[in-house]
């Protein structure tokens, strides 16, 4: 492992620690909607927005670039689509949110696969991309209910900062081993 792995600890922890602390901030204050709720919900995508395009930026010449930058401009579409669908009620915002996650989780296993020679298997990011394509399809289905709600939203958050923290971890160990090998 390489430079690009710390960067890559550094960036993973980091996103996965906001996204804990979005997930906190929502499960506080989502209900009921207001104006600072469509903020909050603007502002998830935003948050991967940032981070993806940080990453593609450093990642010039790698294999998982191109899919980065796609991340980049679905979030931002999303936040985009969320900015709109929030004063219309939970079930638009359900399916601007599952539409989102059902993107941006095939592009985030599509990353990890790329990036499974210079940062191994990458597990923990398969997972979340996978979960973030179920989730996003269930958000889909949910928003057609009688009654629907954004409280899904937050252990979408909270399980999506847990792993890229994981990953983080998993990289740091992997980078100690490297270097008391060496």
């Amino acid at each position: 492992m390489n430079t690009n792995a710390m960067f890559q600890i550094r960036l993973y922890l980091l996103r996965g620690l906001v996204a804990l602390a979005w997930a906190l901030v929502f499960a506080a204050g989502h209900q009921p909607a207001t104006t600072a709720t469509t903020l909050l919900l603007v502002a998830y995508p935003l948050i991967d927005v940032v981070a993806s395009a940080i990453d593609a930026r450093a990642g010039r010449g790698t294999p998982a670039r191109t899919f980065q930058l796609i991340n980049t401009v679905l979030s931002a579409l999303a936040a985009i689509a969320l900015g709109v669908a929030g004063p219309h009620g939970d079930a638009a915002v359900l399916v601007a949110f599952g539409g989102w996650a059902i993107l941006s989780g095939a592009a985030q296993v599509t990353v990890a696969l790329r990036r499974r020679a210079e940062l191994g298997r990458q597990w923990p990011m398969r997972i979340a991309g996978g979960l973030s394509v179920i989730a996003g399809a269930n958000y889909l289905v949910s928003a057609a209910a009688d009654h629907p709600t954004l409280t899904a939203l937050i252990a979408y958050a909270t399980a999506g900062g847990a792993f890229f923290v994981i990953q983080a971890v998993l990289l740091a160990v992997g980078l100690r081993r490297a270097r008391s090998l060496a």
